[in-house]
């Protein structure tokens, strides 16, 4: 199994955990793909999930630049367009890194805005 869908699967028992409904996973548009769509407590919530075998080169959530945050909001208003009452929501980023074979977490709760 490749880092990435490792990655979204301990994320997935992570929030989970961590008392989020997850409501889908790999939401895949023309546009682009949201790793975790969930709830938290009635919000609606869009995960962007980052995995590294280390933080040798930095911390995972480093990777979400602006480009990145641009497509997730693009791709998430896509998502959107199903509610006609518009829930609130928002956008975590969770990084995950290996420290001795042992994955660490770290949330970052509403990480950006669109």
């Amino acid at each position: 199994m490749r880092l990435g869908e490792r990655g979204e699967r301990l994320a997935a028992t992570f929030l989970k955990d961590n008392g989020y409904s997850i409501i889908e996973r790999n939401y895949k548009v023309p546009m682009g793909e949201i790793d975790i769509i969930a709830r938290d407590n009635g919000t609606l919530v869009f995960v962007e999930v980052k995995t590294r075998e280390s933080i040798e080169y930095g911390m995972p959530f480093e990777a979400v630049n602006r480009a990145k945050r641009r497509k997730i909001s693009k791709v998430a208003l896509s998502y959107l367009k199903r509610f006609d009452d518009l829930p609130p929501c928002r956008f975590d980023v969770l990084s995950i890194y290996y420290e001795n074979g042992t994955p660490m977490f770290e949330l970052i709760r509403d990480a950006f805005e669109v």
